[in-house]
C-alpha cells in the first residue's frame, strides 16, 4: 500500500513543502530518495525503536521512502514523526484517512517521544498558505506554531498521542493564542531603562539621534565610561515593533532556535552583542545548510560591537555589504538564500590600546603612532557608514551621587516616535522610512541648506579636516536632528551640531 504524508524544508527564512511518500514492496530493505542526510537517514533506528516501544512493528519488507521534490536536500531529524506515520499507514496498522490533511513534522527519541524543532514558525505559514488543516508537531513547539491564525495547532507528547489523533481515538483541542493580546502585553517591556544612567547627557542626545534617524554610532572612551552600559538601553528608545516586524523578527530566531522555551512571539527589538572572537560565518550567517547569522538574529534591532578594533578585519568587512542593503545573501552551488538584515550598529572603542589617551585625569602610556595604529584597525569604508562619532568621557564622582532623577527611555522614546513618523510621512513614496536609508541622490533634494549653512559646512571640512565621506553622513543627521525639533528647514544650529558627532573624520584626532 502506498501512503502520502506532508513535511517541510526551510530554506532561508521560509519554508517549502515536502510530499513524503511511503510505498511497501517486496524486499528487506530500508530505502530513503530525495537527497536526504546523514541525520534523515538515521531516523530507521530511531523510527524502528520507537514503533517497537509501542507494539508496533517495522515491515520486513522493502519500505520505500521518497521525499519530494528530489532535488531538495533535505536535512534534521525533524521528518522522523512524518515518516513513522506513514510506515504504519503503509503496512496497514493504523488507519489515519486524514493522514493528507495535516503537515506533520518532529524529531523522536527511542521510546518515541518528541523532542522540538527548529524554524516551526515559517513552516507553519507554509502550511496555512498551502490550505492545510492543521500542523502536528511536538507540544513544546506548539505556542510558536499557534502564532499562526486559521490553522489547527496540534501539540503531541508522543508518537502514540498522534496515531490516536489521527484515528479519531484522542481528541486533542487546536492550540490558540491571542497574537495581538501576546504582543501588545509585552511591547516595550525592557528591563533596562534610561532613567538608571546618571549624567552622560550628550552622549543620551547622541543615542537619541541615532535612535530618531536609524543611524549607526560608534562611542570611543576609555574603560569604565559607560560605553557597553549605554548601548544596552538603546533598545528601549527606539520605536515599537509593529506586529510585522515581530513576526518577521521571530520567523529568523525560530529558524535559527533561538526562541524562549515557549516559543512565543518576539515582542521587543533585539539586542545582539557577539565577542570579538566570532567568526565570519558566525557574524554574517552561512554553513552548509546556511543559517542565519548576528546580523539577521539582530534585523530589526541593535547588534554591539564592543571593542570594534579586537575583532578580526575579514569579520568586519563582510559587514560592509550588508550595512548598505540591509540583507545578506548566503550562495551556495546549488542554493542561494537570502536573510534580512536591517539593523543599527552599534560600536564602542577604546580610544588607544591601553584605553586612555585624551582621559581627562590619567595618562596614556601609549608610545608615538600606537594610537594611529589602533584606530587604522578599522576601515575607512566601514567607518564611512557609521554616521555619529561620539566621545565618551567617564562620569564624575559628582554626577554619580546626584539625587536628580534622569529622563526615563519612555519620554525619550516619545521624541523618537515623533521624528520616526516625520520621516515615514516624507520618504514613503520612495518605500523608505529612516533618514539613514537616503542614497546620495536623495540627499541632496531632501537636505537642502541655506548659505549660512553652507559657509559652516565648508569651513568645518577644511578647518577641522573632516573627509568628503563626512558630507553625506553630516546632512543626513542633521536633517534627523531638525526633525526631532520639528523643524521643516535644516538650520545652522542642526549642522552645528551633527559636525561635532565627526570626531574620527577630524585630521589629527589621534596625533
Amino acid at each position: 500500500m502506498l501512503s502520502k504524508g506532508y513535511g517541510a524544508a526551510v530554506h532561508g527564512v521560509d519554508a517549502r513543502i515536502i510530499t513524503i511518500e511511503v510505498n511497501i514492496v517486496q524486499g528487506t530493505k530500508f530505502w530513503l530518495s530525495g537527497l536526504p542526510d546523514s541525520a534523515v537517514k538515521e531516523s530507521e533506528h530511531r523510527i524502528e525503536s520507537a514503533l517497537k516501544h509501542f507494539d508496533y512493528r517495522m515491515p520486513r519488507q522493502k519500505v520505500v521512502v521518497n521525499m519530494a521534490p528530489a532535488d531538495i536536500k533535505k536535512e534534521g531529524s525533524a521528518y522522523d514523526l512524518p515518516i513513522a506515520l506513514g510506515v504504519l499507514n503503509a503496512s496497514n496498522q493504523i488507519n489515519a484517512p486524514e493522514l493528507e490533511k495535516y503537515l506533520i513534522m518532529g524529531e523522536m527519541a527511542l521510546d518515541g517521544n518528541l523532542r522540538p524543532i527548529k524554524g516551526v514558525l515559517p513552516i507553519a505559514i507554509e502550511a496555512r498558505n498551502n490550505g492545510f488543516k492543521g500542523f502536528i508537531l511536538p507540544s513544546e513547539n506548539a505556542n510558536e506554531a499557534a502564532i499562526v491564525n486559521d490553522l489547527d495547532v496540534i501539540g503531541v507528547g508522543n508518537l502514540i498521542e498522534a496515531i490516536e489523533f489521527l484515528e479519531g481515538k484522542r481528541h486533542i483541542e487546536p492550540l490558540e493564542y491571542d497574537t495581538r493580546d501576546k504582543f501588545f502585553t509585552h511591547l516595550n517591556d525592557y528591563e533596562a531603562d534610561f532613567s538608571n544612567v546618571q549624567g552622560q547627557e550628550n552622549i543620551k542626545r547622541a543615542l537619541e539621534i541615532a535612535a530618531a534617524g536609524g543611524h549607526n554610532v560608534i562611542m570611543i572612551g576609555p574603560p569604565g565610561a559607560g560605553k557597553t552600559m549605554l548601548a544596552k538601553r538603546l533598545p528601549s528608545i527606539l520605536p515599537p515593533l509593529s506586529l510585522y516586524e515581530a513576526l518577521e523578527t521571530t520567523k529568523i530566531h525560530s529558524v535559527a532556535g533561538k526562541l524562549t522555551a515557549n516559543g512565543d512571539l518576539v515582542t521587543k527589538r533585539p539586542f545582539r552583542s557577539p565577542h570579538h572572537t566570532v567568526s565570519d560565518v558566525a557574524l554574517v550567517g552561512g554553513g552548509g545548510n546556511p543559517q542565519p547569522g548576528e546580523i539577521s538574529l539582530a534585523h530589526n534591532g541593535v547588534l554591539f560591537l564592543d571593542e570594534l578594533p579586537e575583532f578580526k578585519r575579514t569579520v568586519l568587512e563582510v559587514m560592509r555589504q550588508p550595512l548598505e542593503e540591509r540583507k545578506v545573501t548566503i550562495s551556495r552551488a546549488k542554493v542561494s538564500v537570502d536573510f534580512p538584515s536591517n539593523f543599527m550598529l552599534i560600536a564602542s572603542m577604546n580610544p588607544c590600546p591601553c584605553g586612555y589617551y585624551n582621559h581627562p585625569e590619567k595618562d596614556c602610556v601609549c608610545g608615538s603612532g600606537q594610537v594611529q595604529r589602533y584606530l587604522n584597525k578599522i576601515s575607512g569604508p566601514l567607518l564611512d557608514r557609521i554616521d555619529l562619532h561620539v566621545e565618551v568621557t567617564p562620569v564624575s564622582f559628582d554626577q554619580m551621587t546626584e539625587n536628580r532623577k534622569a529622563e526615563d527611555s519612555a519620554a525619550i522614546r516619545e521624541r523618537v516616535i515623533k521624528a520616526r513618523a516625520i520621516q515615514t510621512a516624507r520618504l514613503k513614496d520612495h518605500g523608505l522610512h529612516s533618514n539613514t536609508m537616503m542614497p546620495s541622490q536623495m540627499v541632496k533634494d531632501i537636505c537642502q541648506i541655506n548659505e549660512a549653512g553652507r559657509k559652516l559646512l565648508k569651513t568645518a571640512m577644511e578647518r577641522l579636516g573632516l573627509s568628503a565621506r563626512a558630507y553625506d553622513r553630516i546632512l543626513k543627521v542633521s536633517r534627523t536632528i531638525a526633525d526631532l525639533a520639528d523643524s521643516d528647514e535644516i538650520k545652522i544650529e542642526h549642522l552645528a551640531e551633527a559636525i561635532q558627532y565627526r570626531s574620527l573624520d577630524r585630521d589629527g584626532w589621534a596625533g
